[in-house]
């Protein structure tokens, strides 16, 4: 890939609103590639994220952040997915002026089972999960809506009616492949006592 290339669509949001699920689906839909930010950080690093949390410090994970962010807005040419702390830092907010940015949002309680309060994500596997993701939703979603180009609620959808939604909200075709099956995963609306969206890329 070279510097000319930029992402065609750069889904932002806290954890657990999609953002892996319903970039894989656009992409599948859009016909481009899907590349999410926490998955080259952790090449990058050659350690899960939570690794790098417990040894290095949520500031050295920033920092990589930023600068795994700044090189993918510039040569990944589909779907990019960012962390949900991505939008912290000034100079990401400002990379992203110029970008078609979707802000996927998620309720406190649908966040909440979605994410399973992982030890995965470092910054909810405290003593109380509960105001942790609060006070996360309250502090970044400002920010959020700072870079935004269009907002798309996840509650009680399934992942290709997300897709849909985020297809029409930034004025795309909504074509692509998109399965009837009622069984399918991806067609089966998120219940608010849910866990994790389904993961397309796991599909037989």
């Amino acid at each position: 890939m070279t510097a000319s290339h930029r992402p065609t669509l750069v889904l932002i949001g806290p954890p657990g609103a999609g953002k892996s699920t319903v970039g894989r689906v656009l992409a599948r839909r859009l016909g481009i590639g899907f590349t999410d930010v926490d998955a080259l950080i952790v090449e990058r690093a050659g350690k899960p994220i939570a690794d790098i949390f417990l040894h290095d410090g949520e500031d050295a994970f920033r920092a990589l952040e930023t600068a795994v962010v700044a090189e993918a807005l510039t040569t990944v040419d589909g779907v990019l997915a960012l962390g949900g702390g991505s939008v912290l830092a000034a100079a990401t907010r400002e990379r992203l002026r110029g970008h078609r940015v979707v802000h996927l949002t998620v309720g406190l309680a649908d966040g909440l089972r979605r994410t399973g309060m992982s030890t995965a994500r470092p910054l909810l596997a405290g003593v109380n999960p509960r105001a942790t993701f609060k006070a996360l939703l309250d502090a970044r979603t400002p920010l959020y809506r700072e870079v935004a180009t269009v907002e798309v609620d996840t509650a009680r959808r399934s992942a290709n009616q997300v897709a849909r939604a985020v297809l029409e909200a930034v004025g795309e075709p909504v074509t692509g492949p998109e399965s009837s099956d009622p069984h399918d995963p991806l067609n089966i609306p998120t219940p608010h006592e849910s866990t994790l969206l389904p993961d397309p890329g796991r599909r037989p």
